[in-house]
């Protein structure tokens, strides 16, 4: 009877001991570091259950082999709720944190930047390099865009919020994109009704379009409502907006790099040398800033201006005025020329190309835009009104 006492207490203790060791074993990974040294990416498969999990996180040297991870699982329920997806994980990060986190079922979030004074087709190039990122659109054409977020082909090109947006692993393009119109359909209607009194637009596209010419003109804030003065000013006097950018924008993928004038003479329904007032939609992705300077053009009589050479512009409000500060911008970038011909470095200007752009004298010269090459703006043009 002793024996059998003995035994039994024995067992017991042995047990245990075997007990007490496992959940110190299990406790121990549960504290442990994961085996990564970066931040990594992490998917785990829809219908994924438990051993499946503990082979792809050894696998893929998340976690190290070990016997007690199943253990873990049923010692803790909680962590064995995991949820499909693809998660973040940062170096320092546990085994508890990582279960936790898959049990969460807080995603991976990816950032997709929308910059103002780009075309659509060039946000579409930026969704198709997005990593993780689901793609419904078939092409990169804005008429394939137009039927899949069942727009109007006006309603296309720059009636999309520039802004970070955030997405997790397998949302789609159109999400991302129908968000983005959402916000400029909304921050264009504010705008609108807060617009000054008596401006030449008929409805909101007119004044989207206008805050497109104005962004793809300027790249220095504070010009942009002086630049709204003269395309408004122009407008109500009959005069043609001469603007480059329309001109591109009309050739598309014809435009070489450097306007001709022969360019300036072909008819488009965007080019402003031939048509009057405001091309028929935006021309680009215009900033709030844009669209407010639209809605809040300044005051002013000037009809024309011409870079000045130092990023921004000479504005003017009469034809002799404007040559004039045609000519003072032609010599500085003719003494730049120079200077990068004598060093054999480029001048970073468009005054060592052909310009057969200008108008006759007389004639009243062409508006053409300006703006740093930085801001993604296409020019090569003689820059003057």
């Amino acid at each position: 009877m002793q024996k059998k006492i003995k035994f039994t207490l024995g067992f017991v203790v042995v047990a245990g001991a075997l007990i007490a060791g496992g959940v110190w074993k299990t406790r121990q990974l549960a504290e442990s570091p994961l085996l990564i040294s970066q931040q990594t990416i992490y998917t785990l498969p829809a219908g994924s259950g438990r051993v499946a999990l503990e082979q792809q996180l050894e696998a893929q040297k998340i976690i190290p082999d070990s016997f007690w991870f199943g253990w873990l699982l049923k010692a803790e329920p909680d962590l064995a709720r995991f949820k499909a997806g693809t998660y973040r994980l940062t170096p320092g990060m546990t085994v508890r944190q990582l279960l936790q986190l898959l049990a969460s079922g807080k995603e991976a979030q990816f950032p997709v930047r929308f910059i103002e004074g780009q075309h659509l087709t060039e946000w579409l190039k930026t969704l198709r390099d997005a990593p993780y990122l689901r793609h419904e659109l078939k092409d990169d054409q804005l008429s394939t865009v137009a039927a899949a977020l069942k727009l109007s082909p006006e309603d296309t090109e720059g009636w999309f919020y520039p802004d970070t947006y955030l997405y997790t692993a397998h949302m789609s393009d159109l999400s991302l994109l129908e968000k983005a119109h959402q916000r400029m359909v909304k921050e264009v209607s504010n705008v609108w009704d807060t617009r000054a009194p008596g401006l030449p637009y008929k409805d909101q596209n007119q004044l989207l379009t206008m805050a497109s010419l104005i962004e793809k003109e300027t790249a220095v804030s504070e010009e942009r409502g002086i630049i709204a003065s003269v395309f408004v000013n122009r407008l109500r006097q009959g005069m043609k907006l001469q603007t480059d950018p329309t001109v591109i924008y009309g050739l598309g993928d014809r435009y070489s790099g450097v306007l001709s004038r022969k360019d300036l003479e072909t008819p488009t329904a965007y080019n402003t040398y031939v048509i009057a007032g405001l091309p028929p939609g935006p021309i680009a992705i215009p900033s709030i800033a844009s669209l407010q300077a639209a809605a809040h053009p300044l005051m002013t009589s000037y009809l024309y201006f011409v870079a000045n050479g130092r990023g921004g512009h000479t504005f003017t409000t009469n034809l002799a005025s404007h040559n004039r500060a045609v000519q003072v911008w032609r010599t500085l970038e003719d003494k730049r020329a120079a200077e990068a011909k004598a060093t054999g470095t480029p001048s970073g200007s468009a005054a060592g190309q052909t310009q057969d752009a200008q108008t006759p004298p007389g004639a009243q010269p062409p508006v053409t835009e300006t703006g740093p090459a930085a801001k993604g703006q296409d020019k090569n043009t003689a820059n003057e009104k």
